[in-house]
C-alpha cells in the first residue's frame, strides 16, 4: 500500500470536502488502494493558506499554487480553485507529470477543456472530473440495473437540479455571477452534474434545443474572497451585473435514439439539493431524488398486473460500494461519502495503473455540450453536439 502526497489548491468549500474526502477513504475502504497524504495547501494568501492547512489536516501551506507542481514529492495535483485557474493549473500539472483530480466543470469553454484533455491524454496520468453525484450508490444501482436490460431499451431521460441559494435578489455577487471567472452560470455549475448522469446512464447526446434565462440582472457586491454561496445578504452598497444565467433548460436528442430533457436553475425557492432523474424504459422505469439519496425507485413490466407499481429499494450492503459504507441498508449517506467514494475510485486507478471515469475527456464532451446549448439558447433552434472523436 502505497503514500500518494496530494497537493490541495483551493482551501474553500470543495477543498473541505476533498480533505474530508482523503481522510475517511482508508476509515471506510480498508484495506485502501493507497494511502492519500495530505502534505500541501495553496490559497490566495500565506494566511488564508496557513488557516486551510491547519484545518483540514496539510502538513504545509503556500501562497504559490506553482510550487506544489514543481515539488518532486507531490504526486497528484487536487484543483479546487473556481473555473477560471482549472486550465493553467491542470496543464502544469499534466507538463510536470502529475496525476489530476480536477473539480467541475472541467473548464469555462469547450476550447478550454480541449487544452485540458489534450495535456493528459497521451500521458501516463490518471485524470479526472469530480462529477461526483454519480457515485451516489443509488445511482450507480440505476446504472446496473440498466446495464442489466431490466428496463429494457431506454425511451426517455428526465432530469432536474434545482436549488433557491441565490433566489433572494440581494445574495451578492460571488465568482458564480460573473462570466469571466465561472464560464457560465446555472448551466456549468450545476446542469453540468445532470448532463453527466445523462451520459453515464443513458449515452451520447446528440442534439439539444435550449432557453437560458437570466432572472437577477444585478447584485451586491461581495466583501472579502469567499464564496458565500447566498448564505449572507448584501447591503444598500454598490452593485454589480450579473452575466451568466440563471436557469437553462434543455431538450435532448440522445445518439440512441432516446429522448429526453435537463432542467438546472439557483432561483427555486424551497428546493435545496434537488438533483432528480426519471428514466423509462420499454421493460420498466427509474426514478431517483438526490434529496433520498438512499433510495431508488422502481418499477418493472414484469411485475403481475396486480403488483406493478413503484417500489423502493433502500441501497446498502447488497448495492454498489456498499461492502465500505454503512452495515444496514438506510442508515444514510451524505454528501461526504460520495466524494469518499470518489477518492476511492481515483487512488485505486493510480494504485493499479488504470484510468477512472469521468476523466477529462468525459469533462470536455460535457463542455461541448454545454457549448451547444449556449449556441441554440442564443440561435432558438436545436444545435448538434460536436463529439470528440469527430
Amino acid at each position: 500500500m502505497q503514500n500518494l502526497n496530494v497537493g490541495l489548491i483551493g482551501g474553500g468549500f470543495m477543498g473541505k470536502a476533498h480533505s474530508l474526502a482523503y481522510a475517511a477513504m482508508p476509515m471506510f475502504f480498508w484495506p485502501a488502494p493507497a494511502l492519500p497524504v495530505r502534505k500541501v495547501i495553496a490559497e490566495a494568501n500565506e494566511d488564508l493558506a496557513s488557516e486551510a492547512a491547519r484545518r483540514f489536516g496539510f502538513e504545509k501551506s503556500t501562497s504559490d499554487w506553482r510550487s506544489i507542481i514543481d515539488d518532486p514529492d507531490i504526486h497528484v495535483v487536487d484543483i479546487a480553485t473556481p473555473n477560471h485557474l482549472h486550465a493553467e493549473i491542470a496543464i502544469a500539472a499534466a507538463e510536470a507529470g502529475k496525476h489530476i483530480i480536477c473539480e467541475k466543470p472541467l473548464a469555462r469553454t469547450g476550447e478550454e477543456s480541449k487544452a485540458m484533455y489534450d495535456a493528459v491524454k497521451d500521458k501516463n496520468l490518471v485524470h479526472m472530473v469530480a462529477f461526483n453525484y454519480r457515485r451516489t450508490p443509488a445511482v450507480a444501482l440505476a446504472k446496473k440495473y440498466i446495464e442489466e436490460g431490466a428496463i429494457g431499451r431506454i425511451l426517455s431521460f428526465r432530469g432536474t437540479y434545482l436549488q433557491d441559494w441565490s433566489a433572494d435578489p440581494n445574495s451578492p455577487l460571488s465568482w458564480r455571477f460573473q462570466k469571466s471567472i465561472a464560464g457560465s452560470g446555472a448551466l456549468g455549475d450545476i446542469a453540468t452534474h445532470v448532463i453527466d448522469m445523462a451520459r453515464y446512464l443513458v449515452g451520447e447526446f446528440s442534439a439539444v434545443n435550449a432557453v437560458l434565462s437570466t432572472w437577477i440582472p444585478e447584485r451586491p457586491l461581495q466583501s472579502g474572497g469567499a464564496d458565500a454561496l447566498g448564505t449572507v445578504r448584501g447591503g444598500e452598497g454598490p452593485r454589480g451585473q450579473v452575466d451568466v444565467d440563471d436557469e437553462v433548460m434543455t431538450m435532448i436528442r440522445f445518439a440512441n435514439g432516446a429522448v429526453g430533457s435537463v432542467e438546472a436553475t439557483r432561483n427555486a425557492y424551497g428546493r435545496n439539493n434537488y438533483i432528480t432523474f426519471e428514466i423509462h424504459g420499454t421493460e420498466g422505469s427509474i426514478v431517483f431524488n438526490y434529496e433520498r439519496r438512499d433510495e431508488l425507485q422502481v418499477c418493472f413490466a414484469s411485475d403481475p398486473g396486480d403488483r406493478r407499481g413503484f417500489r423502493t429499494v433502500y441501497t446498502g450492503p447488497a448495492h454498489p460500494y456498499g461492502d465500505g459504507l454503512w452495515p444496514i441498508p438506510a442508515l444514510g449517506i451524505g454528501y461526504g461519502e460520495t466524494k469518499i467514494i470518489e477518492a476511492y475510485d481515483f487512488f485505486k486507478a493510480i494504485a493499479e495503473g488504470g484510468s477512472v471515469s469521468p476523466s477529462f475527456a468525459d469533462g470536455y464532451q460535457v463542455a461541448l455540450i454545454d457549448d451547444a446549448i449556449v449556441e441554440s439558447a442564443a440561435k432558438e433552434s436545436w444545435v448538434e453536439v460536436q463529439q470528440i472523436n469527430s
